[in-house]
């Protein structure tokens, strides 16, 4: 599948034949609470290596006889639009979340669960009664430099996007390199536990990087930002080496 903004078909794309289909949203919870939130970044990071998890877990997977217990609610999402929520939960919202099935990834001080793709009026009730908005975090210290060596998902630096949103954005950065990699490069980057980093790209360079080839997201548009905007830009060295 074609990830650019021409392909009519791309599932982040703002006009897509996919619509048609049943819709499905995989839904992501991150931990915050009072006293210790996540710093942004690092829950940025999180979110998007928790789709990569649930992408290549034995229950995705499989057909027919061979299905993982997730495979058809995971082909289903995949056949309609690519849509993703992030909720926020802590204390005994966090703890009734994580009783359902799914899979919690932990990064340097975030938590998120990530759980099978649900329809988007059928969420489960624990889910569904968390909170969308408030999930605005802060870097308590510059993250630095992304390792040139590692995938990095570069945010667009037009767009100012709550980190949820930007959570949910970096998630479709990582599922679109998943995509596009071969089997050889997935086996390597799930055997290393999906190194990778989230940074917003330094404005000079960022029409580089989308006029690079390199698999880009443009958001649908239903929340916070304009349709068609690109959001992320997908950088991962055995995709840059094509």
């Amino acid at each position: 599948m074609s990830t650019q903004d021409t392909s009519s078909d791309s599932p982040f794309h703002h006009e897509s034949p996919r619509d048609e289909a049943p819709q499905y949203v995989l839904p992501l919870v991150v931990r915050i609470e009072k006293a210790e939130p996540p710093a942004r970044t690092d829950a940025l990071e999180t979110a998007a290596r928790a789709v990569l998890v649930m992408l290549s877990d034995e229950r995705s997977l499989g057909e027919g006889a061979d299905a993982g217990e997730w495979a058809r609610a995971m082909r289903d999402w995949q056949d309609a639009r690519i849509r993703k929520v992030v909720r926020r939960a802590r204390g005994a919202e966090w703890r009734k979340a994580s009783a359902l099935p799914g899979i919690t990834v932990t990064g340097k001080s975030a938590e998120v669960r990530v759980f099978p793709p649900v329809p988007l009026d059928g969420w489960p009730k624990e889910l569904a009664k968390l909170q969308v908005s408030g999930t605005d975090l802060d870097d308590p210290a510059d993250p630095g430099a992304p390792d040139p060596l590692t995938p990095v998902l570069w945010l667009s630096p037009e767009l100012d996007m709550s980190a949820g949103k930007a959570m949910a954005q970096a998630g479709h950065g990582a599922q679109l390199a998943w995509w596009e990699l071969s089997d050889a490069d997935r086996k390597a980057w799930r055997e290393a536990d999906f190194p990778l980093s989230v940074r917003t790209a330094d404005p000079a360079a960022w029409r580089e990087l989308t006029l690079s080839g390199l698999p880009l997201v443009r958001d649908a548009g239903f929340t916070e930002i304009r349709p068609g905007s690109t959001t992320v830009v997908a950088d991962h060295p055995a995709l840059r080496a094509r």
